[in-house]
């Protein structure tokens, strides 16, 4: 697979986390839920950060 389709599902997979922390933060009262979810949300955007400049 090429690095453009990792990063793109890579970016897809970091706005639905974005967007599920945004939720859970408004939704839940448990905000460690909301700390794990947005976590892994910014561990995948900083995957495809260093593909994108890894793969020149």
């Amino acid at each position: 697979m090429s690095p453009d389709k990792i990063r793109n599902i890579l970016n897809i997979l970091f706005m639905i986390g974005a967007l599920a922390s945004i939720i859970i933060y408004f939704a839940a009262d448990d905000k460690k839920v909301f700390l794990y979810v947005c976590s892994v949300a910014i561990f995948v955007k900083l995957m495809e950060f260093f593909i994108r400049f890894t793969h020149r």
